[in-house]
């Protein structure tokens, strides 16, 4: 993996906010507008994923967390790629936690392909992180869960969807997690398409606030 984007503290660092890009984009198309909205003592993480082909877009090759088979819920899904990719999401939060940030002052977010590894990420890391925001996500590997999980059901999470990523896969991730998480917080923007919007921004940064405050 090429080196992440990191965007330093500007006060005395005390939390991460880690977030994935979508398909096919790179660390540097998230970092401008986590860096925007995140506290002064929050550090941000924005790498970019490896390059590699992708069946669903005719095998080219692009920077992609796993390989995405398929738009059918219940096709096949790359399950040794998922789970390689969370690793990787894993050994990110196991460096900020060796740098001294408990894994309860940090954030793992991600738009689209990398909402998804997010949650993922999140729900079967084995300690208890301080959220998990999934814009246009939906919930890989989900007929593994609650057996994956190894988080606690007070995992904070923030989740939304649009008309790219089916809604259906919105509504299903979300059912899902309610079994999982004890109060995740799902959000639909009305006209939204596979993009973001001041107003999700505002509720992220509102959702960070509030996970991360100052310490």
């Amino acid at each position: 993996m090429a080196a992440p984007i990191v965007i330093a503290a500007t006060a005395k660092h005390t939390a991460t906010l880690i977030f994935l890009h979508g398909l096919g984009d790179t660390g540097q198309g998230w970092a401008s507008a986590m860096a925007a909205l995140r506290p002064p003592h929050v550090k941000v993480i924005c790498p970019t994923a490896p390059t590699m082909p992708v069946t669903l877009n005719a095998g080219f090759r692009m920077p992609s967390w796993f390989d995405l088979r398929t738009l059918d819920a219940s096709g096949p899904e790359d399950e040794e790629g998922i789970k390689q990719a969370a690793k990787q999401v894993h050994s990110m939060i196991d460096n900020e936690i060796k740098d001294g940030i408990p894994a309860e002052r940090i954030v793992v977010g991600g738009f689209s392909q990398g909402g998804a590894l997010a949650l993922y990420s999140a729900l079967v890391y084995p300690q208890q992180l301080a959220g998990v925001v999934s814009l246009s996500g939906w919930l890989p590997l989900h007929k593994s869960f609650p057996g994956s999980m190894k988080t606690s059901k007070d995992l904070p999470c923030h989740g939304d969807c649009d008309p790219v990523v089916p809604f259906k896969w919105g509504q299903m991730t979300a059912s899902v997690l309610k079994t999982l998480l004890k109060e995740p917080e799902f959000k639909s923007y009305r006209g939204l398409m596979h993009t973001s919007s001041d107003e999700e921004l505002r509720d992220i940064k509102d959702f960070i606030d509030k996970q991360l405050p100052p310490h």
